[in-house]
C-alpha cells in the first residue's frame, strides 16, 4: 500500500522500503535546501528544530455508538474513564493470554464516538477483534485509506503552525479538530497533541484527498524554519532514545505489556478487559524478564536479537531494539532481562561474536520535551 503522498517522496528522492505492508520513507537524500540528508541530520532537526513525518502507514479506526466508551473499555487494558471528549489515551489490546495484539492511541470525540490509530501492520486484526465483540449498535469500522497522518515534531513546533494561522490550545494527549484559515479546500483536520519522538509536536490528521495539499503546505513551513522532513529511520532513532516500545520488538503476542515495562497503560483495578486474568497472574507469579535500557560503555552497535550476558557470561536476555545514539554518539539499546539485573549494572551484549560492555539503564536515554 502507499501513503497519499507517496509520488511526493518518490520525487524527493526517499529511500523507500516495507513498513507494516506499506512504501515508506525511511530516508531523504538531501534536505529541504538542498544540504546533505539521511537519518542523523534529520534526527538532529527534531532535537534541535522541527521535523515533518508522514506516517500515514498508521492505522485509523471509527468505534460509534450509544455505549461505545463501556464497550471499548472491556477491551484495552488502559481505564477509558480517565479521560473526557477531546483527549487521547495510550491503550493496548490484548489477547486473552496477555500477549499484545497491537499498542495504539485512543482519541475520544464523545462518550459515544472513539478514533482509534493502531499500527499499520495490526490494524485490519484491532478492527477484527473489536468488531467480533462489538454488540448490536455498536459499529466497528476500518479507515485505514480515509485519512493521512503527518507529525510535526520538535521545538518549533508551534511557531510552524502559528506562521499557518494556528493556535490550539492543547495540552498534552489532546486535540481538536480545525480549519487552516484561508484554506478550506483542506477541510476539517484533526490536530492532536502527540507523537513518537519525545519532542513537543502535534500530529495532523487531514482527510486522503486532502492530504497533499496540506503536506505540501507544511513543507513551506519546514523550508522558512531550517527544518527537515524526516523519514521513519529518525522517527525509530528517536523514539528509541525515548524508551517507546515498538510492536513485534517490545510488545508482541508473546512479550506482554508488564514485561515491556508499560504496566502504566495497564489498569488491572478496571473491572475487565481483554487479558486482564492472564495479566493479574503475571504480576502474582512475578515476572521472568523486563524491558530495560543499555546504554553501551564502548564504539559498538547493538541491535535487536543479540545476546546480553551477565558478568559470569551467562545469558541473561535479548536486545529488541537497537541502534546508535545521534544525540549522545554512542550505541543504544532496549532489551528484554532477567530481573535479577539491576539498573546500574554491567552487562555484555554478543555483537556478531564480539563482545560489548553495556550499562542497565532506566529509559528514557535523553530528556522527553513532550510537555
Amino acid at each position: 500500500m502507499k501513503s497519499p503522498i507517496y509520488e511526493w517522496h518518490v520525487a524527493a528522492e526517499a529511500k523507500l522500503a516495507d513498513f507494516g505492508g506499506w512504501d515508506m520513507p525511511i530516508e531523504y537524500s538531501k534536505g529541504v535546501h538542498g544540504t546533505p540528508g539521511g537519518v542523523i541530520a534529520e534526527h538532529t532537526a527534531v532535537r534541535e528544530k522541527v521535523g515533518l513525518f508522514d506516517v500515514s502507514h498508521l492505522g485509523k479506526i471509527s468505534v460509534v455508538g450509544d455505549g461505545a466508551l463501556e464497550f471499548l473499555n472491556l477491551a484495552i487494558t488502559n481505564d477509558l474513564m480517565k479521560i473526557s471528549s477531546g483527549s487521547a489515551q495510550y491503550n493496548l489490546l490484548c489477547n486473552p493470554d496477555g500477549g499484545v495484539i497491537d499498542d495504539l492511541i485512543v482519541y475520544q470525540k464523545s462518550e459515544s464516538d472513539f478514533f482509534l490509530i493502531p499500527n499499520a501492520a495490526n490494524c485490519a486484526d484491532v478492527a477484527l477483534v473489536l468488531n467480533e465483540r462489538a454488540p448490536a449498535g455498536i459499529s466497528v469500522t476500518n479507515l485505514h485509506q480515509e485519512f493521512g497522518v503527518f507529525a510535526i515534531q520538535g521545538p518549533d513546533s508551534q511557531k510552524l503552525l502559528t506562521n499557518l494561522g494556528l493556535s490550539p490550545v492543547l495540552d498534552y494527549m489532546q486535540f481538536s479538530e480545525v480549519e487552516i484559515p484561508g484554506r478550506p479546500e483542506l477541510g476539517t483536520i484533526i490536530i492532536c497533541r502527540t507523537g513518537y519522538t519525545g519532542e513537543f509536536g502535534y500530529e495532523l490528521l487531514p482527510h486522503w484527498d486532502a492530504a497533499l495539499a496540506l503536506w505540501e503546505l507544511l513543507v513551506e513551513q519546514i523550508d522558512e524554519l531550517d527544518g527537515r522532513v524526516c523519514g521513519l529511520g529518525a522517527r525509530d532513532t528517536l523514539r528509541t532514545e525515548m524508551g517507546y516500545p515498538l510492536h513485534g520488538h517490545e510488545l508482541s503476542l508473546e512479550i506482554s505489556p508488564l514485561e515491556a515495562n508499560a504496566g502504566w497503560a495497564v489498569a488491572l483495578g478496571k473491572s475487565d478487559f481483554i487479558g486482564k486474568s492472564a495479566l493479574l497472574s503475571e504480576k502474582t507469579g512475578g515476572l521472568t524478564r523486563i524491558s530495560r535500557g543499555l546504554k553501551v560503555l564502548d564504539r559498538a552497535i547493538p541491535r535487536a536479537g543479540m545476546s546480553v550476558l551477565n558478568s559470569e557470561g551467562s545469558l541473561v536476555g535479548q536486545v529488541t531494539s537497537g541502534t546508535f545514539s545521534p544525540t549522545l554518539k554512542v550505541g543504544i539499546a532496549l532489551a528484554l532481562l532477567s530481573p535479577e539485573i539491576k539498573i546500574g549494572d554491567e552487562v555484555t551484549i554478543d555483537v556478531r561474536g564480539r563482545t560489548s560492555t553495556a550499562v542497565v539503564t532506566r529509559p528514557p536515554f535523553v530528556e522527553s520535551h513532550v510537555r
